[in-house]
């Protein structure tokens, strides 16, 4: 039977049920495939395409137009998977209409069925006017990549009493905005689980801890492909950087030897 695509309903009855939801990033056409191929419940076109993708040293390079074709390429992979696209620095920080305007670019243009944004109260009006125009929401707070020079870098938040009680009020604020799903970067597991619990909209970990409603993984990490740095929250379930430079090398013996191309190629 084919895979049916999940709904924010759906999702929903997860959290209610006590399933979680399963997802990664995704930013080609074959990785997408795979992943619905392995039965992932959502992909995240994530703006860490920067880094593992095209070489940048953090997600601010990323434009619009970048992650419009990564999302079209990973609908076209994954039709039947929830796909969310994440709306990269400056796509919506300047006003509640270019929030609009860009996050319609990926429903119009990608066929997405969410958008994700970094923040919390502070982008509230955003969420809001993103919400009021039709589409589908997931909030992210704890660590923002977008904003970690403001943060002094990529560190966990939510560590001490005061930063733990900004983060519960940022969930607060999201849900009470109506956001469908929220997205935990980075927090300490007992903070991201009061949240998780206090929330009735489905609450997401990266690097949160267990108790969330589903997990997140960039895939460049987990499939041990991104080698520049691995953070200690992520479980690498393969070698791919290994396999592939492994292969070239065959390739390169192979081809200095004359061993290749033989007769059957």
């Amino acid at each position: 039977m084919a895979k049916t695509k999940l709904s924010v309903l759906d999702l929903l009855k997860m959290k209610r049920d006590g399933e979680k939801a399963s997802w990664l990033t995704a930013y080609d056409y074959p990785t997408a495939r795979f992943a619905e191929e392995a039965g992932l419940d959502m992909l995240l076109v994530g703006d860490s395409l920067g880094m593992c993708v095209y070489g940048y040293e953090g997600t601010v390079p990323v434009t619009m137009d970048q992650c419009i074709v990564h999302c079209q390429a990973v609908r076209r992979g994954a039709p039947r998977t929830f796909v969310i696209g994440d709306m990269p620095f400056m796509s919506y920080q300047k006003s509640d209409e270019d929030a609009v305007v860009n996050a319609g670019r990926f429903l119009k243009e990608s066929m997405v069925d969410a958008v994700k944004l970094e923040g919390g109260r502070r982008v509230i009006t955003r969420i809001k006017a993103i919400l009021d125009a039709g589409m589908v929401v997931c909030g992210h707070i704890g660590l923002t990549p977008q904003s970690s020079g403001q943060l002094g870098g990529h560190k966990a938040q939510g560590r001490t009493a005061e930063s733990a009680q900004a983060l519960v009020e940022d969930a607060l604020a999201i849900e009470a905005a109506g956001a469908q799903l929220l997205l935990l970067e980075a927090v300490p597991p007992e903070v991201a689980g009061f949240i998780a619990r206090r929330l009735a909209i489905p609450v997401y970990s990266i690097g949160a801890g267990p108790e969330c409603d589903g997990q997140l993984l960039i895939v460049s990490d987990m499939i041990g492909q991104f080698q520049a740095f691995t953070p200690k929250f992520v479980k690498k379930y393969a070698d791919v950087a290994g396999v592939v430079t492994a292969a070239m090398k065959s390739y390169v013996q192979d081809v200095k030897k004359g061993s290749f191309p033989a007769d059957e190629h």
